[in-house]
């Protein structure tokens, strides 16, 4: 079952650009909490790495860097404030070795070269119009993108911890991370020292 519900739209949309839903369970099963290490799990399986902008000391995302680890994959993740609930995870995780991220081209550089080569063919052979920066076909700013880009000038930086609070509470800060990290891949946004950003455009 698709869980949270409101994430129904989104599930349409993914099979409808090509994706799939791939779980070990049959279609139906409730979105059951034993369950969702056993998801975590698959995911890392899946990826090349993970990247932890937020977790907390007891989460699902704490599981998928384990998993991660277990699998031989590489672990990678943003540093947050030492007094945030949601910077634990991330931060021990660097203590134990992770890779330490500030901007997307600090994942590109530790990417396996077969990875690598195989995303620059892909995304050459998607994108016919102007270049970017991004790895995905999708050049569609989401919601969340489009705010904050609505809120970045390209001649006057702004903080993260501006941003997370202007928009606050109508974004979480994992979501501002996640927009903000998919705009830099697009090339729409810049990262200054100091955790700046401006618009590129």
């Amino acid at each position: 079952m698709i869980y949270p519900k409101e994430n129904s739209r989104l599930a349409e949309q993914i099979l409808a650009l090509g994706g799939a839903f791939v779980s070990e369970f049959p279609m139906g099963t409730f979105a059951a909490p034993q369950n969702f290490p056993i998801r975590n799990r698959i995911i890392s399986g899946m990826s090349a790495g993970v990247l932890v902008v937020e977790a907390a000391e007891y989460s699902g995302t704490r599981i998928t860097a384990r998993c991660e680890l277990e699998q031989n994959r590489d672990v990678y993740a943003v540093p947050g404030n030492v007094t945030t609930k949601n910077s634990w995870g991330p931060n021990t995780l660097i203590k134990q070795g992770a890779k330490l991220v500030a901007t997307w081209e600090d994942i590109w550089e530790e990417l396996p070269a077969d990875v690598t080569v195989a995303l620059t063919a892909q995304t050459a052979n998607e994108s016919s119009g102007a270049a970017t920066a991004s790895l995905f076909p999708d050049q569609t700013a989401s919601p969340h993108e489009r705010r904050i880009l609505s809120l970045l000038k390209p001649d006057e930086a702004i903080h993260i911890d501006e941003l997370v609070e202007r928009l606050d509470p109508e974004l979480s800060s994992s979501e501002i991370f996640a927009a903000l990290f998919e705009l830099e891949l697009n090339g729409k946004v810049k990262q200054l020292p100091g955790k700046n950003f401006v618009k590129s455009f």
